[in-house]
């Protein structure tokens, strides 16, 4: 698979994330984790606790599974 590298601020993944987290678990969870995991590595000198999290767990009951 060809991969892209993608220089974004704190906010624009936040916001990624957070319209991931609208979409079907099922679909987005590995996303959303390659997404958190990538993320910690670059800025685990700085505050990790910038990277919010979006509840994407929360989205199971609804999401149907």
């Amino acid at each position: 698979m060809q991969e892209i590298k993608l220089s974004l601020a704190i906010e624009d993944v936040n916001l990624i994330l957070e319209g991931l987290g609208n979409l079907p678990f099922a679909k987005v969870y590995a996303l959303v984790g390659k997404v958190q995991e990538q993320a910690a590595e670059q800025i685990k000198s700085a505050d990790v606790s910038r990277v919010e999290a979006v509840p994407v767990t929360d989205r199971v009951s609804s999401a149907g599974g």
